[in-house]
């Protein structure tokens, strides 16, 4: 195992409670990596990204550039990896800005009113106007659509100012013209080389599109881990247990 890698997953195993749902997985994110993570449902998609993230206990070894992410504190870990998942939901009347800023908590002081540094409005005004998201700063979340909801939690995510980014289902909720900028977004962000994404996807096409490495996760298991020009579409279609192609090319063969 690489570990080096900026991303580097060996023999990790998780679930709940006494039910294991992730077995002895491994496999290795490059810097400046995409990483798509496809299966069925109930494959372990999320129970994985919940692993790696620190939110469920696991068993295995984690590096995110190479430092060992067993023992690290939580501000520590919020610096290194950071989640964005699809079940986030707006609890409090936050602004846009507010909600936002709560990204940059591991950057913060640990005293009782931390108060905002330069680098931190400066932080949180970048990741608001990558996402596209500067003009409703004002805004309560609560007032947000689901679509707008989504970019303002990967607004959150960019501000937190991870090495690498998990991403449970980025583009739900989004139509296709926030789709294609919010991967964008994405793929600038990983562009200097120095950081990666790992996402779960559960549109083929845009995962694909996206990605550079695919991950195809089968009952907790690795199936097979790729460059996605590389991908074996027989795998795919025992993967899902259908016809990938036949489907895709019914699903856009009216633009072709």
């Amino acid at each position: 195992m690489d570990k080096t890698a900026m991303l580097a997953v060996e023999n990790l195993s998780c679930g709940y409670g006494k039910t294991e749902v992730i077995h002895d997985l491994s496999f290795r994110v490059k810097a400046g990596g995409r990483l798509c993570i496809l299966g069925p449902n109930g494959c372990g998609k999320t129970t994985l990204l919940r692993a790696l993230a620190g939110v469920i206990p696991w068993q295995g070894s984690v590096w995110a550039d190479g430092v060992l992410l067993r023992g690290l504190s939580p501000k520590q870990r919020a610096k290194k990896i950071a989640l964005m998942s699809q079940f986030s939901r707006a609890a409090f009347d936050y602004t846009v800005y507010e909600a936002v800023m709560l990204g940059r908590y591991a950057h913060r002081s640990d005293s009782l009113f931390p108060s905002e540094t330069a680098a931190d409005r400066d932080a949180v005004e970048s990741a608001l106007r990558r996402t596209g998201v500067w003009e409703l700063r004002e805004k309560l979340v609560t007032r947000l659509s689901g679509g707008q909801l989504q970019r303002v939690f990967l607004a959150r995510t960019f501000a937190q100012e991870p090495q690498i980014i998990l991403l449970d289902e980025p583009a739900n909720h989004l139509d296709p013209r926030y789709q294609a900028e919010l991967l964008e977004s994405l793929r600038d962000w990983t562009a200097d080389g120095k950081r990666c994404v790992a996402g779960v996807f559960h549109d083929i096409g845009l995962a694909l599109a996206f990605a550079d490495t695919a991950l195809l996760l089968e009952e907790g298991r690795v199936l097979v881990c790729g460059p996605v020009e590389e991908l074996d579409e027989k795998l795919l279609n025992r993967l899902y247990g259908m016809d990938v192609r036949s489907y895709m090319s019914k699903m856009y063969g009216r633009w072709t």
